[in-house]
């Protein structure tokens, strides 16, 4: 059994993403995994002043909720992060959460990639969804996912699922004409399978 963090990016409450995140819950959870969601759109997390507070034992000087997801982020076997595409990338909200990771880094005496600092090892996946689907639609955003969470922080890739073709971004969520909330759930019930 894993520990599972879900960070949820998008602001609609039934949104195309929130579905999304939802299917994939249901899996990890029937597969026996401890899963929590976390919606930044309900509650407040700033993003990093770069004041280095942190860099002297203190913790994050923010006055919002970040400091009290910390302890949920150190206990996570896997780090889930959910978001709808905005302007061709992540949403600001998670881009600031993730900027936050800043202030739970020691420093690392053999750093690699040019990076001072090392983080907690964790699992990541990454769940987005976008009303277009093009072949490039995602290329943006995967390619933050790679460098930011995977290669710079060091977190262990487990897979992606990118949910193309979820609709008109003014219209209503319409994921569930997709195949997409079914591959959700397989994902989430078969991320931990073969371990």
């Amino acid at each position: 059994m894993k520990q599972i963090l879900v960070i949820l990016g998008g602001g609609r409450r039934n949104g195309n993403t929130k579905q999304l995140a939802d299917s994939f819950v249901s899996g990890a959870a029937q597969a026996g995994h401890q899963v929590e969601t976390i919606a930044l759109s309900e509650i407040e997390v700033k993003g990093c002043l770069g004041c280095n507070a942190c860099r002297y034992g203190k913790p994050c000087v923010q006055p919002d909720d970040f400091n009290r997801i910390v302890p949920k982020l150190k206990e996570a076997d896997l780090v889930v992060f959910a978001s709808p595409l905005y302007f061709w990338t992540i949403s600001s909200k998670l881009k600031a959460f993730i900027e936050r990771f800043y202030c739970i880094a020691q420093r690392d005496e053999t750093p690699p990639y040019g990076r001072y600092e090392k983080y907690p090892v964790k699992d990541a996946a990454l769940l987005m969804t976008s009303a277009d689907d093009f072949f490039w639609t995602f290329e943006q955003a995967v390619s933050y996912y790679q460098f930011a969470i995977v290669n710079y922080i060091g977190f262990t890739d487990k897979g992606m699922l990118l949910a193309g073709g979820c609709g008109d971004t003014n219209g209503k969520p319409n994921i569930r004409s997709t195949a997409h909330l079914k591959s959700a759930y397989e994902f989430g019930k078969n991320i931990y399978h073969n371990d």
